[in-house]
Parts: C-alpha cells; sequence; structure tokens
C-alpha cells in the first residue's frame, strides 16, 4: 500500500509540476495581454473587447490548475496556533478531519463543474460580449483543477493515514 502511495504521489507531483507550468504560462500571457490592452487604447484608441475575456480565461486557469501544487505544498492558509496546543493525537485527527472534510467540498466542486463543463459543450454556451469565446474553457479549467485538488487532498489524507509522523 505504502509503495502505491508513493508512487501515485511522485505521479501526482509531476502532473502537478506541469500545471504550475501551465500556470505561469497563463499569468504571463494574462499581464501581455492586458498590457496590449491599457497600451492600444492609450495610444491608438482602440477597442479592447477580447482582452479582458481572455485575461481572466487565462486568470481562472492559473488559479485552478495551480491550486492542486499549493495544496500539495501545504502553502493555503492555515491557523497554527490550535495545532500546538492540541496533543499530537488529537491533532492528527484534526487534520485528517479537515482534510477529508476539504475533500467532501473539492470534489463537490469539481463534480459541479464537471456538469456546468458539459452543459457549457453541448448547448455551445459563449460569453454575453461581442467577442463570444465558448464558455467550456474556463468551466473545463475548473473542473480539471478541482478533481486535481480533490485527488491532491485524499492524497495527503491517506497518506497521513499511513504515516502519521510524516508532518512532525
Amino acid at each position: 500500500m505504502t509503495q502505491l502511495l508513493l508512487a501515485t504521489d511522485r505521479l501526482m507531483s509531476g502532473i502537478n509540476k506541469l500545471m504550475v507550468f501551465l500556470g505561469s504560462l497563463a499569468l504571463v500571457a494574462a499581464s501581455v495581454i492586458l498590457s496590449y490592452s491599457v497600451a492600444s487604447r492609450a495610444f491608438f484608441g482602440a477597442t479592447t473587447d477580447w482582452q479582458d475575456e481572455a485575461a481572466v480565461f487565462c486568470l481562472v486557469g492559473a488559479t485552478f490548475l495551480c491550486g492542486a501544487y499549493v495544496q500539495q505544498i501545504r502553502g493555503h492558509v492555515g491557523i497554527s496556533a490550535i495545532s500546538s496546543m492540541l496533543p499530537k493525537a488529537v491533532n492528527q485527527a484534526r487534520i485528517l478531519l479537515i482534510d477529508l472534510a476539504s475533500c467532501a467540498f473539492c470534489t463537490f466542486f469539481a463534480w459541479k463543474s464537471w456538469t456546468l463543463f458539459h452543459e457549457a459543450w453541448v448547448d455551445g454556451q459563449v460569453t454575453s460580449s461581442s467577442w463570444a469565446p465558448p464558455l467550456w474553457i474556463p468551466y473545463i479549467m475548473m473542473s480539471i483543477g478541482m478533481s486535481l485538488l480533490a485527488f491532491q487532498i485524499l492524497l495527503q489524507a491517506f497518506g497521513d493515514v499511513a504515516n502519521p509522523d510524516k508532518g512532525e
């Protein structure tokens, strides 16, 4: 069981690194798009129909696709004052319960995102702007990102059970 957990953790780590790379590209793209938008409006009086939505799509992708990496390094906001006051066994139970509750929420969010993606894909939904890009684009990024996040949390919960002293 531990070997399978370690192999899955290594695979997930590789996927997370790929998502961080793609998220970094999306952030650079968003900054270039927004900079172009400002310059083209200021110097040429050009309309910027597509730039705002393109930048938002890039930021949605960066946010959701990198969530599992942030969870992997436990980079989320946490309150450590409580953990230092609790006995070790109680703190381990607290961590496991939080991971399971977080996993349940993220799994629900992922499921709902996949249903939104499906509806947008089947119905051909687009945004209400004049550019009208398809809505399945941000929904697929939300779906993949939340699925990866839910799986990362579940993987960490199994890791906490298999090796409770790892975090110490």
